[in-house]
């Protein structure tokens, strides 16, 4: 009597179109850093933090989160000092860097606690010592934080004074060897003039770090700019205020300006 062998069934192999459909759904960046300008905090309040606003950005955040994208945040400190500004005029300018700076860390535990109620979890580190409230910034500490899902928040700038925090931004996101450096502001974009005051401004689909810096764009300040070409990272510009915009950019979807070298 002739025995067969018993032949294991072929298990299915995915076909082309369900394994592109399975990455089109996969974040286009593993590691992202997020700069939130102090302003975008104060929603049409003249200054301070708007609770409704704070809430909806980190619910952008924490959507972005959820599917696994490791998010690290710089925030400004505009809202804040924009209220103190008169009192500040004719001030030392290091002092009053300093004091900015400050501005940043009340902005950053701000937005931690708003991520604590959407149940996100998230560390301060600050480029000032004050351990009372937030970590010392140790980058050791923050890749760990980041390698765990939790966003790190970076507040106090760079630590010294005469730099931006959007430098802090490009020096942050090269630290943390992140994919792209997102930039959020008010208008959608990068355009040609203000789209407030020149209704024919046209918005850049994308352009090099050295364009925006001979045309004076004011994507960022010309420090960051050349960091972040110096340091070949990508750099996206687009607005915080359309809704799911955020989740849109990390998914690699046609939003805002792509800058690049």
């Amino acid at each position: 009597m002739t025995v067969k062998a018993a032949v294991a069934p072929i298990a299915s192999v995915p076909s082309v179109a369900a394994l592109t459909a399975a990455s089109a759904v996969a974040p286009a960046y593993r590691r992202i850093l997020l700069k939130l300008s102090g302003e975008a905090l104060m929603g049409e309040d003249p200054y301070g933090i708007n609770r409704e606003v704070i809430d909806r950005i980190v619910a952008e955040i924490a959507e972005v989160v959820r599917l696994g994208v490791e998010t690290a945040v710089v925030i400004g400190g505009g809202n804040i000092f924009r209220g103190v500004a008169p009192g500040a005029a004719g001030m030392d300018r290091a002092t009053a860097d300093y004091m900015g700076m400050l501005a940043t860390l009340m902005n950053a535990l701000a937005l931690q606690d708003a991520l604590r109620r959407a149940g996100v979890e998230s560390r301060v580190q600050s480029a000032l010592r004050i351990d009372q409230v937030a970590e010392p910034y140790i980058r050791g500490r923050a890749l760990r934080h980041l390698e765990e899902k939790k966003v790190v928040i970076f507040a106090a700038g760079t630590g010294t004074p005469f730099f931006t925090t959007d430098t802090a931004a490009a020096l942050r996101g090269r630290e943390m060897g992140v994919d792209i450096v997102l930039k959020a502001t008010k208008v959608d974009g990068v355009y040609t003039a203000d789209p407030k005051r020149d209704p024919c401004a046209s918005r850049y689909a994308e352009l090099t770090f050295d364009e925006a810096i001979v045309r004076n764009l004011k994507v960022m300040d010309a420090t960051a700019l050349a960091l972040c070409r110096d340091q070949n990272m990508l750099l996206k510009v687009f607005s915080i205020f359309v809704p799911g915009a955020l989740k849109r950019v990390v998914m690699g979807e046609e939003e805002g300006t792509l800058v690049h070298c």
